[in-house]
Order: C-alpha cells, then structure tokens, then sequence
C-alpha cells in the first residue's frame, strides 16, 4: 500500500472517536445510544475497512481483471454480512433497552467508511491504468 489509505484510514477513525468522546454525553443524554457500542462499531468498522481494502488492492494488481471484479463482490458481501450480524447481535443481547439512534448511527459510519475505501479504490485503479 503505497497510496495513503493508511494515514486516511487512522485519521478518521481518530476523528470519528475523538467526536463520540466530545459528544459523548449529549449522544447519551439526548439520544439515548449506547456509547460502548458505537466506540466498538468505530473499531470494528475500521478493522473490516482495512481488510476489505487490502484485498481489493490484490484484486487491482492482478493480471486477470477478473480477480479484481470478485474481490469487490467478496469484500463488499463480507463488508455488509459482518455489519449484519453485528447489528443482530447488538438487537438479541439489548431487546429491552434498545436504541434506534446506535444503529442508525453505526449505519452512517459505515457509509462514511465505504465512501472513503471506494475514493481510494478509485484512485489506485486508475493509478495503476496509468503504469
């Protein structure tokens, strides 16, 4: 990984935590989210992003543009099927006390990761046109 995903990747993680840790009571307070919960998500949602964009980068590398097109497929499944069941359980373990505002939240982090892999993605691949 010569591009700077890397740096990219840890700034808005850095960034993202550092808002839930200012916003922390107010997010608790106002919309009643679980706080342990969208930490956790931040951390888990960078985790699935760094590896899903490690494998997409082998993808764009390889000879046959094949590999490339079912790495999208493989990562981007595995992406949303990870969410998924994290979402469920998140559901299953606080039926009682759940809070809407954590997901919808959760989700918007994916977005927010998805949008910064696929811009870097994007780059790399006409990067390597170019060579």
């Amino acid at each position: 990984m010569t591009d700077r995903f890397l740096f990219w990747l840890a700034a808005i993680f850095a960034l993202i935590t550092a808002g839930l840790f200012v916003f922390q009571h107010w997010l608790q307070q106002t919309l009643g989210v679980h706080f342990e919960v969208l930490v956790g998500g931040n951390l888990v949602l960078a985790l699935i992003t760094l590896v899903s964009y490690t494998l997409n980068r082998k993808g764009i590398a390889a000879a046959n543009p094949n590999v490339f097109v079912r790495s999208v497929y493989a990562s981007t499944l595995t992406k949303l099927m990870l969410c998924v069941v994290g979402i469920a359980v998140y559901v299953v373990m606080n039926r009682s006390r759940l809070s809407k505002s954590t997901i919808f939240i959760l989700m918007f982090l994916y977005f927010v990761y998805t949008v910064m892999e696929t811009i870097h993605l994007y780059k790399a691949s006409i990067k390597q046109k170019k060579s």
